[in-house]
């Protein structure tokens, strides 16, 4: 069935179009001019965020953090293993998603890591970057409460995931 869905958008569309006697090329490409101008402002905050993840995870700075934070982590019921997926998540989904596949080589896809990875992978955000993104095209630039907010969700994710995936 999925794989129909996007084909019958696209005839809906120009099925709509030809009615409303709309050009749809000319508004394609509008729309496309957009979208570069788009990536066009949006590239220097994407590249400064993967920049400073990048040199994190290089200078070994999250691996560090991950080590400060473990007994922290274990308190709430966040496995020592998943420690550098927990911090690196608000900030990258690549990076994340790199972690989750070394969580995988390292303990098996069926562990109660990888379980517990996969689920706050599931239930998370990136957190920083889509900040950046929204910041970067829109006129509010007060952030106070969204992002502490945002984190504090996120952790409360995390601990909720190991918590089912413990359980389950």
């Amino acid at each position: 069935m999925s794989v129909f869905i996007l084909p019958i958008l696209f005839i809906a569309l120009f099925v709509y179009c030809l009615f409303k006697r709309i050009n749809t090329y000319d508004h394609f490409v509008k729309g496309a001019k957009g979208a570069i101008k788009l990536v066009v402002d949006i590239f220097p905050f994407i590249a400064s965020i993967l920049i400073a993840v990048a040199l994190l995870r290089v200078s070994g700075l999250t691996d560090l953090l991950a080590q400060i934070m473990s007994p922290v982590f274990n308190l709430l019921g966040i496995p020592t293993e998943l420690c550098e997926l927990v911090l690196l998540r608000p900030f990258t989904g690549s990076g994340s998603y790199g972690i989750l596949e070394t969580i995988f080589t390292t303990y098996g896809a069926d562990s109660y890591i990888s379980r517990c990875a996969c689920v706050i992978m599931g239930c998370s955000e990136t957190i920083f970057y889509v900040a950046t993104v929204y910041i970067s095209q829109t006129k509010v630039k007060k952030l106070l409460y969204a992002i502490p907010v945002a984190l504090f969700c996120s952790l409360i994710g995390t601990v909720l995931a190991c918590l089912i995936c413990k359980v389950m």
